[in-house]
């Protein structure tokens, strides 16, 4: 067996500077500490949390008047800061600067007087997010037969924006069908979709052609991770998406099999090496790493641990 590591894989800057956050958090306030919603979308990261008192929650009534909460990588609505505010909460925004940057330009369109199409999956904690953000200038669409239904006036002021996490190649064939119903439809200056995300399915679009079966380390409410295992798939080889190696089954291998493994960008490495141990002892898999984009992106801590942290 063969075992090709797909580069980049694994944590993107948004999830590195999350989780960062939270254990920064954790060691100035102790716990129970909340955050509003998961971290990031990873259960073997939540359940870690939520050993170390972590109280992960999807109301800002539970988290106790007065206490510390911290909103997730993927975003907020500004009606939670209000109620955080409400409560006098100590809030702590751990949202992607990626996605703030799609609030902002909802913000931005909406002041303008546009109608907001937004491209992504309907209940993704970052679509509430965003949508929170102009509920009364924006319009939700999956794929193309979303489109079809619209029924905007033809000369609608019109705009885009896309759930930084989606399938570069669909979120494009729902965009081109947005302009040919809409050819007046403008969009943000940059795509939406992260240099992360987008690197994570070059990666796969480069190497799967060249293997037997992908493994995707992931979650199954990781859209990242999802799209990534989706993709594998349309190469007509088989694509599993599991948390952790307990979930690898034998059966999906063949001996002298070619086997690419990457990971979502929530995704911790050290799952991605317990899959690589099992099939080396299993199989006797050599391993290769294949560098397929660089990535030296980072981001800061929330301004709010910053200044803790410095004094």
């Amino acid at each position: 067996m063969k075992i090709i590591l797909a580069n980049p894989r694994g944590f993107c800057a948004g999830v590195n500077m999350a989780i960062e956050s939270l254990e920064k958090a954790l060691g100035l306030f102790g716990a129970p500490l909340y955050v509003y919603h998961e971290i990031v979308h990873n259960r073997p990261i939540v359940e870690r949390f939520r050993a170390l008192g972590v109280v992960f929650v999807d109301d800002i009534s539970e988290v106790p008047t007065g206490g510390t909460v911290l909103y997730s990588a993927h975003g907020v609505a500004p009606a939670i800061r209000e109620q955080s505010k409400t409560r006098n909460l100590r809030a702590i925004d751990a949202t992607c600067p990626l996605v703030t940057k799609v609030h902002m330009e909802a913000v931005k369109f909406a002041r303008e007087g546009y109608t907001i199409v937004l491209i992504g999956h309907e209940g993704h904690d970052e679509v509430i997010g965003t949508m929170g953000e102009a509920p009364a200038n924006m319009v939700l669409v999956e794929d193309e037969a979303d489109v079809a239904a619209l029924t905007l006036p033809p000369d609608t002021r019109l705009a885009f924006l896309t759930q930084t996490t989606l399938s570069v190649d669909e979120a494009r064939v729902v965009i081109d069908a947005l302009k040919r119903k809409y050819p007046q439809v403008v969009g943000p200056n940059k795509d939406d979709i992260c240099y992360a995300t987008q690197n994570r399915q070059e990666a796969v679009r480069t190497l799967a052609p060249e293997v037997d079966v992908v493994l995707v380390l992931g979650s199954r409410n990781s859209s990242n991770s999802a799209r990534l295992a989706e993709l594998a798939t349309q190469t007509a080889h088989p694509a599993y998406l599991i948390d952790r190696v307990s979930e690898l089954k034998d059966e999906w291998f063949g001996p002298t099999d070619t086997v690419l493994i990457t990971a979502g960008a929530s995704a911790p490495e050290e799952h991605v090496q317990a899959c690589v141990e099992y099939l080396q002892a299993r199989f006797g898999a050599e391993v290769e790493s294949r560098v397929v984009r660089e990535e030296h992106v980072s981001f800061p801590l929330p301004r709010e641990l910053r200044v803790l942290v410095t004094s």
